[in-house]
């Protein structure tokens, strides 16, 4: 019996494995093809793999929670920095003769017990809880990130002194801390408020940071450039940050609706904001006693206020989806 003729050898062929323990012979394109089938929305599998923030655009995108939330809040900022561009009128213009009174022409929401323009009065008052939001977000990530992050970083006693002091902080009283804290400052502007959250809002992304860096510094690719030299600064910024800041961005974007809704506490109860300032816990603090009589002095703060709120802690919930691979 003749013994079958051995195929020559070709380069560009290639082995496969089949599945059930065997081999087959192919071309290379045909191997690559079998190891990495197109993916679901027809790529091409030899493309570049997304990183982690491009997969989350590409899921926000996508999200009709994140649009919604994202446009509602485009339209604060827009109304905070150009406030003339919907309402003509001053916020602080009054006329007693008007006091209470209901819609009229030219002012769509009334009147309130003062006699100020409620509609003019609500639209300014987007601007000091935006500035509120950002700014104290701002300065509670900048804050809470480096303390947590170094304190994981390099542990030992640094990190157990940190920890025993957010434990305090944790124990503070928020409202009952801002009536203590700012109940003798006597400024009228912005800037005490926002320094009160930040005091007792870094303890929170202090221990998120601290604790996505740990979980950061434990994967290979730290250890492998530990191991190459690399100094702690660059394992720090090349390689933990990047890593570790997702969990911050996420509680960061939540908190900033609950920032919002505490510089409206603490204005209502008369230790936040101040008049002449415009803010909407300051108005509905106004309208409180005349609710039977003009409700509509108390809604259209009140309902601005809770969209707002509302607004920011859907995007952090988008954000949160979008950048945690295990709800996808």
């Amino acid at each position: 019996m003749p013994e079958p003729q051995q195929e020559p050898y070709e380069p560009e062929r290639a082995v496969a494995g089949t599945g059930m323990g065997g081999t087959m012979d192919l071309g290379t394109s045909e191997a690559a093809t079998l190891e990495q089938p197109p993916g679901p929305d027809g790529t091409d599998p030899r493309d570049k793999p997304r990183s982690l923030w491009t997969d989350a655009w590409h899921d926000l995108r996508r999200n009709p929670v994140f649009i919604v939330s994202a446009l509602v809040i485009l339209f604060l900022v827009v109304i905070s920095l150009w406030p003339s561009l919907i309402a003509s009128g001053s916020p602080l213009k009054c006329d007693l003769a008007k006091a209470q009174e209901g819609s009229q022409p030219g002012h769509p929401f009334g009147f309130n017990g003062q006699g100020c323009d409620v509609y003019t009065r609500t639209v300014y008052g987007a601007r000091t809880s935006v500035a509120v939001g950002i700014l104290a977000t701002l300065g509670v990530a900048v804050l809470g990130s480096v303390l947590g992050g170094l304190a994981g970083f390099f542990g030992g006693a640094g990190d157990a002194v940190l920890s025993r002091i957010t434990d305090v902080f944790f124990a503070i009283p928020v409202v009952l801390g801002g009536l203590v804290l700012l109940s003798v400052i006597t400024s009228n502007t912005v800037w005490p408020v926002i320094g009160f959250i930040v005091l007792l809002g870094w303890p929170q992304i202090s221990r998120i940071a601290r604790g996505s860096v740990i979980t950061a510094k434990q994967n290979d690719y730290v250890q492998a450039a530990r191991a190459l030299g690399a100094s702690n600064s660059r394992l720090l910024l090349r390689h933990i940050a990047p890593n570790a800041i997702a969990p911050v961005i996420v509680v960061a974007t939540i908190a900033l609706g609950t920032y919002i809704s505490l510089e409206a506490t603490l204005s209502f109860l008369g230790v936040g904001l101040k008049p002449p300032s415009v803010s909407w816990g300051i108005d509905i603090s106004a309208a409180a006693p005349y609710v039977r009589n003009a409700p509509h002095a108390l809604l259209w703060p009140s309902g601005a206020l809770a969209i707002t709120v509302l607004a920011f802690i859907m995007l952090g919930d988008a954000v949160r989806d979008a950048l945690d691979p295990k709800l996808r």
